[in-house]
């Protein structure tokens, strides 16, 4: 009965081209939304994605191409949203068709900033989605290098493991490794959070920070995260899986990571808006790192890292000296 659910795609950025990539590897039909009409006539005739992963080339026999989410959100069961958090809720202001029926599984990083929620519950308290229906698909994986074919590992988190399973069978080929788990919120946050901590390395490199404080900083973060995703959903899990800990280093080191890119430039002494400005794509981390502060703020978890990031982005701090005070605190 599997093969007979249809999956679909929200979003037009590197990640959602990186996930129809891998779908197509294991789908015959696949259905496509994104907002650029003139995007999707390209990948019509050119084959390639003109903005993302251009390298990646499709059989367009395969898609389902639409900038009608209407239109795609009916003709699927199973739903990847892969929209950065800031815009998310704006496609979804457009949406006439109840989601309470599909299967939701969200490859966004970030919180939703209308509801200062992370998308899971977003989905649930404003759209009615059950919790059995929604999953998340996270690192550590790069886009750019699902493109390249090289080998890479994902993590399905839904609380209905066999959903889990079926979304992790056609998601997996011979370059992508899928393990499925049950910590939802867990997952989502750690997805939430490294973003923070990526640019948090980059400010650092910017700043001039060598590999041996780089090392001091990543091990710090992951201890951070721990204890903020304890304060916000206890369960048991092991912080070191590739879950977190994985996509915590890839983000934090990867030249593919465009949180490090921003926060690097926000070192070297550029504005945020200037940073912002300057880069091709959204900067997930800028928008959590508010989102993580004021969450925190109420659940009291030990984040100097967090707060030296916020102190830097939202409160216009010089960030050698945040660091040098940071520094002081890590060990």
């Amino acid at each position: 009965m599997e093969n007979t659910y249809k999956f679909a795609v929200i979003g037009g950025g590197s990640w959602a081209t990186a996930i129809v990539k891998m779908l197509s590897e294991n789908l015959d039909e696949i259905y496509w939304y994104m907002r650029s009409k003139s995007s999707i006539e390209h990948i019509r005739t050119q084959d390639h994605n003109p903005n993302y992963l251009s390298s990646v080339e499709f059989d367009v026999n395969q898609l389902h191409l639409s900038n009608d989410i209407n239109e795609v959100v009916a003709a699927a069961d199973y739903l990847i949203f892969a929209i950065p958090s800031a815009f998310v809720q704006k496609e979804l202001n457009n949406l006439k068709i109840s989601l309470k029926d599909k299967i939701i599984f969200s490859a966004i990083k970030g919180i939703v900033p209308e509801s200062s929620l992370i998308v899971g519950e977003h989905f649930n308290l404003e759209y009615g989605v059950p919790d059995e229906n929604f999953g998340v698909i996270t690192g550590p994986c790069h886009a750019e290098e699902v493109a390249l074919e090289r080998l890479s590992y994902l993590t399905i988190a839904c609380q209905d493991e066999e959903k889990a399973k079926i979304m992790a069978k056609h998601l997996q080929s011979d370059y992508i490794t899928c393990k499925t788990s049950d910590d939802v919120t867990g997952t989502e946050y750690a997805a939430m959070l490294k973003n923070i901590y990526a640019i948090a390395a980059g400010i650092a490199h910017g700043l001039g920070y060598g590999d041996n404080f780089q090392s001091v900083l990543m091990s710090n973060a992951i201890r951070e995260m721990k204890k903020f995703i304890k304060k916000v959903h206890k369960m048991k899990r092991n912080i070191n899986d590739s879950a977190y800990l994985g996509d915590l280093l890839v983000t934090g080191y990867s030249v593919f990571s465009r949180n490090r890119m921003f926060g690097n430039m926000i070192g070297k002494g550029y504005t945020v808006k200037s940073a912002q400005m300057e880069m091709s794509m959204i900067a997930e981390g800028y928008y959590a790192t508010e989102s993580a502060y004021k969450i925190n703020q109420e659940k009291g978890a030990k984040t100097p890292i967090i707060n030296a990031v916020y102190n830097i982005l939202y409160e216009g701090k010089n960030p050698k000296k945040v660091f040098k005070k940071l520094a002081e605190k890590l060990d």
